[in-house]
């Protein structure tokens, strides 16, 4: 489409004042629409941020009504300000980019009242909003909704699931409220590669407009700020790693001996990055991962555990072995880890007190002829901690589902609701 200086002049024109309707109606996307250049760009099919500058394909912008150009400038700001731009990682990018739309989406609903129109384009339908689950994705993190999605098949590029299993027709083609068409062309995600400068540039503009919209609305009554930005101003204020990424260090940094050896290309597509081993220096080493069954953990966060722990082991092939056992008031025998399934199946019923020193007797009274290489324990806390010599040594992970509870020694992942 070529253009000529006064459409280009149009083009100017629409964006500056859809930032401006903007800036009245939604004053924290207002706000941090102040930050971002505009650029048209040809060689995309719709609208694209680099969490520098929003982009438009002219015959794109030209073919959104006023309050369509709105949604997409909130839209691809939210991206920036939720920083999806520098958080894919290692995950699958297509999944990773229908979570980030979801919680988007489902935030600028909010914004608005709940009215779909505020997120409906004509061309692509009513934009997805929606968890696997059908719960609205303001209520959760881009990186939740990701594990939702996994869980549930969510689709990649090639229209499977990660594991190669079919999925529905309104999942595959993005399709409806949980799934809707998708429009936003996340390619140039990444591009900026000072993703760390980036970051905290996002984050101060964010605690900038939070505080500005608190001046006008102290209690949030007019719904002035979206919840994930109140959520992401908790986290910036009392920053939290991931469980994951905690469980996944926990396990690298404290259990594996290794050489200096080049890395060992077999695990190329490990999120891993893994020294290779001498295998005349290192022994099979055991992990004793204990759950709590007195607690007031689900099923699910018990699984979603168990799955990060074995997953975390199985990255070193055969070098680290999982070893499964239960606790209240007894223990109950570790057995070798196999599947979810069978995790569940042997799970004991549980009830009675807590105590967390059985544990670590069993230890030095059944497994001191090859003592674990490291212990994690899946609690609520709610226990008395004994003193941290009865560790002899061994590291300690506490995964806790809880805020209240801080342990007084060893290492601690916090686990939410799933």
């Amino acid at each position: 489409m070529e253009l000529t200086d006064a459409k280009r002049k149009e083009y100017i024109r629409r964006l500056l004042m859809s930032r401006m309707r903007i800036l009245t109606r939604n004053g924290f996307y207002g706000l941090l629409l102040m930050h971002m250049e505009f650029a048209l760009d040809s060689s995309l099919d719709t609208a694209a941020t680099d969490a520098r500058k929003i982009m438009f394909a002219p015959k794109f912008l030209e073919e959104l009504n006023d309050s369509e150009l709105d949604f997409v400038l909130m839209h691809e700001v939210l991206h920036c300000a939720l920083q999806h731009c520098m958080r894919t990682g290692d995950r699958d990018s297509f999944m990773f980019n229908v979570a980030c739309d979801i919680v988007v989406n489902s935030n600028i609903l909010k914004s608005n009242g709940m009215k779909a129109e505020s997120i409906t384009l004509r061309r692509y339908g009513e934009s997805m909003h929606k968890t696997p689950d059908g719960r609205e994705g303001y209520r959760f993190t881009a990186e939740e909704v990701y594990e939702m999605l996994k869980k549930k098949g969510c689709p990649n590029g090639s229209g499977k699931s990660p594991g190669g299993v079919a999925v529905s027709g309104s999942m595959s083609n993005r399709g409806g409220s949980s799934g809707g068409a998708g429009w936003d062309d996340h390619s140039k995600w990444g591009t900026d590669h000072s993703d760390k400068s980036s970051s905290e540039v996002w984050a101060r503009r964010v605690i900038n407009a939070c505080e500005s919209i608190s001046v006008r609305d102290p209690s949030n009554e007019q719904g002035l700020m979206p919840m994930c930005a109140q959520r992401l101003l908790r986290e910036l204020r009392s920053p939290q790693t991931d469980w994951r990424t905690v469980l996944n260090d926990f396990v690298q940094e404290e259990v594996v001996d290794y050489s200096f050896a080049p890395p060992d290309r077999r695990f190329g597509d490990s999120p891993f990055f893994l020294p290779d081993y001498n295998d005349t220096d290192i022994s099979v080493k055991n992990i004793l991962f204990m759950i709590d069954t007195s607690g007031s953990m689900s099923d699910d966060e018990v699984t979603a555990a168990y799955s990060e722990v074995k997953g975390a082991i199985d990255q070193f092939n055969g070098k680290l072995r999982g070893w499964l056992g239960f606790f209240d008031a007894a223990v109950v025998d570790p057995v070798p880890f196999e599947d979810e399934g069978d995790m569940l199946r042997i799970k004991p019923a549980g009830g009675g007190g807590t105590s967390f020193g059985i544990v670590f007797d069993y230890v030095r009274d059944f497994m001191s002829d090859d003592l674990p290489a490291s212990i994690i324990i899946l609690t609520d806390g709610y226990a008395s901690f004994p003193d941290e010599s009865v560790t002899m040594g061994i590291p300690v992970l506490w995964i806790l589902d809880n805020e209240e509870i801080d342990p007084p020694w060893g290492k601690v992942a916090r686990i939410k609701s799933l």
